[in-house]
């Protein structure tokens, strides 16, 4: 998952840079709240954690409400040295999904991420893979939803929810080729804009989880001009 940080603290910054970097996400950080939407547009990222106090042009909070309005369905989490309960108020006002006062502990930020990349999704795909244990096999995995674990052998793959979504939606077309736009619209949302990059970045990094063993043919294959397939067979494409 890819997480914008905008916060002109350099080192809270930094510090929330390596945290989430060691927790397995791609992390893009910027300092105002101008750089910070223009990174916003350029790379489409999938959460967004924004400080209230920015310098200017914008605060938090205005940024927060520029993003919103482009995308209606993207987590966004408010940082904040407030506690007043006024501040939380405009933060919800503006679009924030959850507020975090600081000072704050690295379990507690991760916590609320994956909690509110998880309602996310489900409002967006109101899809029973969230809400039922519905393990799958893909060839030589078993995919575990609710778990966000895939298992091979003895070894043992940890999932985002994007990339359960990806495998869900190939694995119910098996045999077929599945376009982008479909992928799209099943793992993003409708309302999402992509960059023309995202999926493809999204799935080399899922291959690279899944596709670690040279004799185990590839699950996802490439489907040049139109998306991709999960060969049942597991023949190479």
């Amino acid at each position: 998952m890819k997480i914008l940080i905008v916060e002109d603290d350099l080192n809270l910054q930094s510090g929330l840079r390596d945290l989430l970097e060691l927790e397995g996400f791609d992390v893009l950080t910027a300092s105002n709240s101008e750089s910070g939407f223009e990174l916003y547009h350029q790379q489409q990222p999938d959460f967004c954690i924004l400080d209230v106090m920015l310098v200017e042009p914008n605060d938090g909070y205005l940024l927060c409400k520029k993003i919103r309005e482009t995308n209606q369905e993207i987590p966004i989490l408010m940082l904040s040295a407030r506690t007043q309960e006024i501040d939380k108020v405009l933060g919800f006002e503006n679009g924030a999904d959850d507020y975090l006062s600081k000072p704050f502990g690295p379990s507690e930020l991760i916590a609320r991420i994956k909690a509110i990349s998880k309602r996310s999704l489900k409002k967006v795909t109101n899809d029973s893979v969230y809400t039922e244990d519905n393990s799958f096999m893909m060839n030589q995995y078993k995919i575990e939803p609710k778990s966000l674990r895939a298992y091979i052998g003895n070894n043992v793959i940890e999932l985002t929810l994007r990339d359960v979504l990806i495998l869900k939606l190939l694995y119910d077309k098996a045999g077929e080729a599945v376009y982008r736009d479909d992928l799209f619209d099943y793992c993003w949302g409708r309302q999402y804009m992509p960059n023309s990059r995202s999926l493809d970045q999204h799935v080399s990094a899922l291959r690279k989880k899944l596709e670690t063993k040279s004799d185990i043919p590839p699950i996802i294959q490439t489907v040049r001009g139109v998306g991709y397939r999960f060969d049942p067979l597991g023949q190479q494409a």
